[in-house]
């Protein structure tokens, strides 16, 4: 299955069934998908996660359930 470029709004949602919050990589500009127990990563809100992708030009893509961001 290809990627698809989604919504944040559909990435919430399949993040809330997959228990998974946006996180900030700790000392980077970098965003990801985490549990919350990884100590590299700081979780942050959805609009600190949305504000995150429009400035490094992001997006959220998935293909089968699996989130994964990269260059919109």
């Amino acid at each position: 299955m290809a990627m698809e470029k989604i919504s944040t709004d559909k990435a919430r949602q399949i993040a809330r069934i997959k228990g998974l919050q946006p996180g900030l990589v700790k000392g980077t500009k970098g965003v990801q998908f985490t549990k919350g127990k990884n100590t590299r990563l700081q979780v942050i809100g959805w609009d600190d996660f949305e504000r995150a992708l429009a400035t490094r030009q992001l997006a959220v893509f998935e293909s089968g359930g699996w989130m994964k961001i990269m260059k919109a």
